[in-house]
């Protein structure tokens, strides 16, 4: 407390003095450094008093240098106390006097024009009609204001010099931010800041080590830049600062990386020529950025871009021809072609409309030469933006890794519904002339079947759209004869799907489309393994019918056409003799599989007997053996699909399954093959591919790794198994560290004992190997360095139980 005798007998500094040798505060904690609300009140409060006891003294006791006279030196003694409480409660007030004082200083500079202005029409009359009391009474007005004006000066040189210049540095991050945070609002008020003395504090303090530091920074300067009459002023700190803006779009603090990006956009709406093309670009790139605030301001900053240039190029067109070319033009200069939905979600917020509009995204495709410039890549990548778009549109989700949508209220899902139904209008009738057009390009027809998930597939019969079902169909039985990759038939099944869906009036066509086309399949396929031996051209046409029914199986239930049995005899085929080539086996596999499954998904609901039963397992038994027997082929296709293909199989039939009838739990044998396959070609690091391969090869090798892991969390396999994994977690943890953490995880959960024991079981089994290899060099040098390397891991999550860990360890 600071009494009134203390201001009659002690100087400023004595006071703090004495103030900091009787604070004996136990917490650090002070009004100013709490969150709470009602702090937060308190704040706001002390703020907005400061403000209202300065503009209610404008005229009288601010001016008579006796309030102001006695507290600004208590708050610059404050401002430079040790004492961490007293320098941020002594700043902001300072600070915020200071920003009371400027309308104040503002007002005074306004009664002086008007004086001076007074006072030279006066002097400008004639002697006949100057009144002289008039004139003597501005001259003394004058004289008084600019004693007034001079007096005030001096009080805020002697805030901004005394406190401002020394805290702007304080070691306290929140003193910091609150020096740059005021500043900020100075220059907003009065132009008398917006000088290179002020603004340069602004610049430096751009390199703080403190994010919210920096975020006050930016958001000042946003509001400088905001607004033209002041951006005009701030050239030369464009100049000497613009690099370091344009860094900072690469923040590691997220919120300052959207911030400095509205920044530049408001820059480049402001100054003229502020931003170069390189440093455009580099802001625009980021439209493709994990985060989607960063990612939707960098769309805006994008957008802003491109309508600037359509106004360049022609001024009076209104054309949204011309945006989208102009960002398909930028699409495909960034070469991130399977992105196409990032972009797409960048730009939604603020340019949503003109992505809405179907009918010039399907009037540019449908376009023939020469009426448009469209090339190959320039349709391909229109082709994913209009998907995109359709897909955001329909869902209202943003992209994998960019969160989640907010649940939308009742009006959003009205609003989406009808967009929902106005795309299907657009687009059903012209999407089989679109599947014509790029039916021989599978990177465009791919993404065109997708539109089918996009529709509302009831105006099919509302809209009394009929003749483009039949027109849809037809392009869609014509792609899967046409196309074997596995992208196009996959899209193909799901969009058969979708439309012979229960609910569906219309169902009954589709479904008859595709049973004429599983027949066609299936004669085929029948018609090709009658044959006793098969050309280059037979085999390369059976490979490519076991795709097709491959991926028809995948999506829809073609047990009815009776594949298992010559499917079957084609995997022992090879397996007796060798002579199938792995085109026509990996499919085959395929086939297979889908089969049982569908077969098991109909056990529950038909009531089998128990000779379908016996009759069920029988042939999962046998296909199992082959799988088995897949898992030495020479080729690395048929032993990662009969490996994949086991995993899912052993876990459907495990030992919880109903009815118990079924149940097929693996023998010793089959362990131990899973098991060697892991050790052989998912941990061998041999096998890790180089090039452009590599992160396919990686994903792979993970599903492989999942599929195993998977039967040890389901119990399929027994928990001691699991050290046939666990063992190389040190080793390969950058590569699988995540899938091996998550069946830990699971294992403890389940039996912390016997997870505990699976781990030492895993050091046991590692040190054996260790001693077993040639050279008392490499078992010191290279061994127990792994050795290591996995207990540091593996003594955190078993805690107390550690210490056999450490003793196996020594």
């Amino acid at each position: 407390t600071v009494t009134l005798r203390m201001f009659r007998e002690l100087q400023s500094s004595e006071i703090v003095q004495h103030l900091t040798k009787t604070f004996d505060e136990d917490s650090a904690e002070y009004p100013l450094s709490r969150h709470t609300g009602p702090w937060r009140r308190f704040r706001a409060s002390l703020c907005e008093l400061l403000a209202a006891v300065v503009w209610r003294g404008r005229h009288g006791a601010v001016l008579d240098g006796f309030l102001l006279g006695a507290l600004v030196p208590l708050l610059a003694a404050l401002a430079d106390s040790p004492v961490r409480a007293f320098r941020h409660t002594g700043t902001l007030v300072a600070l915020k006097l200071m920003s009371a004082l400027v309308p104040v200083a503002l007002a005074l500079a306004t009664r002086g024009d008007n004086n001076a202005r007074q006072l030279e029409a006066e002097r400008s009359k004639g002697p006949g009609r100057r009144a002289p009391a008039r004139l003597e009474e501005l001259l003394e007005q004058q004289r008084e204001l600019q004693e007034q004006q001079e007096d005030l000066e001096a009080l805020m040189n002697s805030i901004f010099k005394g406190i401002f210049v020394h805290r702007y540095r304080d070691v306290v991050p929140e003193i910091r931010a609150t020096c740059m945070e005021e500043l900020g609002r100075w220059m907003r008020s009065s132009a008398a800041f917006l000088t290179d003395g002020h603004l340069k504090y602004l610049g430096w303090t751009l390199h703080d080590k403190q994010p919210a530091v920096r975020l006050q920074c930016v958001k000042a300067l946003q509001r400088l830049y905001g607004r033209p009459d002041a951006a005009a002023h701030l050239e030369l700190f464009t100049g000497r600062f613009k690099t370091r803006m344009v860094a900072m779009v690469l923040d590691k603090e997220p919120d300052v990386a959207v911030e400095v990006v509205k920044l530049l956009t408001l820059m480049a709406e402001n100054v003229e020529d502020a931003l170069t093309e390189a440093e455009s670009c580099r802001v625009c790139t980021l439209v493709y950025a994990a985060g989607r605030d960063l990612a939707a301001a960098a769309g805006r900053f994008l957008c802003a871009r491109l309508l600037a240039r359509q106004r360049e190029a022609a001024p009076e067109d209104g054309d949204n021809r011309t945006f989208l070319l102009l960002l398909l033009d930028f699409f495909l200069e960034s070469e991130l072609h399977e992105h196409a939905a990032y972009l797409v979600d960048s730009v939604w917020d603020c340019e949503g409309r003109r992505l809405r509009d179907w009918d010039s995204l399907s009037a540019l495709l449908l376009e023939r030469p020469p009426a448009t410039a469209l090339g190959e890549r320039q349709e391909r990548g229109l082709v994913e933006i209009l998907v995109a778009a359709a897909r955001r549109a329909s869902a209202g989700q943003p992209p994998p890794g960019r969160g989640s949508a907010p649940k939308a209220s009742a009006r959003e899902r009205r609003a989406r519904a009808d967009e929902r139904s106005r795309l299907s209008h657009c687009l059903i009738p012209v999407l089989p002339q679109l599947l014509a057009k790029f039916s021989a390009d599978a990177d465009k027809a791919a993404p065109l079947l997708e539109l089918l998930q996009c529709f509302d597939l009831g105006v099919f019969c509302t809209g009394r759209l009929e003749k483009h079902l039949e027109l849809l169909l037809e392009q869609l039985g014509e792609l899967v004869e046409k196309h074997q990759a596995a992208a196009v038939l996959e899209a193909a099944a799901r969009a058969l799907h979708g439309l012979c869906a229960p609910g569906l009036a219309l169902r009954a066509r589709p479904a008859l489309a595709r049973g004429r086309l599983a027949d066609r399949l299936a004669g085929r396929l029948r018609h090709l393994l009658q044959a006793p031996s098969l050309d280059d051209e037979e085999l390369y046409s059976l490979a490519a019918t076991l795709r097709r029914l491959g991926a028809l199986f995948n999506a829809h239930d073609l047990t009815p056409w009776q594949l298992l049995e010559p499917c079957t005899q084609l995997l022992q085929r090879a397996l007796d003799t060798g002579e199938v080539p792995a085109e026509v086996l990996v499919p085959a596999i395929t086939c297979i599989h889908l089969h049982l499954l569908w077969e098991l998904s109909h056990v529950p609901s038909t009531g089998a007997t128990q000779e379908q039963l016996r009759r069920l397992r029988d042939q999962a038994t046998l296909f199992c053996s082959q799988c088995q027997s897949c898992l030495c082929d020479t080729d690395p296709g048929v032993r990662e699909q009969a490996f994949a293909v086991l995993s899912d199989l052993l876990l459907v039939l495990g030992p919880r399954r109903e009815p118990p009838a079924l149940a097929l739990p693996p023998d010793a044998g089959l362990r131990a093959q899973l098991a060697a396959f892991l050790q052989d070609h998912v941990f061998d690091g041999a096998h890790a591919e180089a090039g452009e391969g590599a992160a396919e090869g990686l994903q792979r090798r993970r599903t492989l790794l999942a599929g195993f892991c998977k039967l040890l969390l389901c119990g399929v396999l027994e928990p001691s198994a699991a050290s046939d994994v666990y063992k190389h977690y040190a080793k390969f943890h950058s590569a699988y560290g995540d899938i091996i953490k998550e069946t830990m995880d699971g294992a403890r959960r389940r039996d912390p004992h016997q997870w505990a024991a699976t781990l030492l079981l895993s050091l046991q089994q590692l040190m054996t190997e260790l001693l077993l290899q040639e050279g008392p060099e490499v078992r010191a040098a290279a061994g127990f360095a792994e050795l290591r390397a996995l207990a540091r891991r593996f003594a955190p999550l078993l805690g107390p139980r550690s210490r056999p860990l450490l003793l196996a360890m020594h």
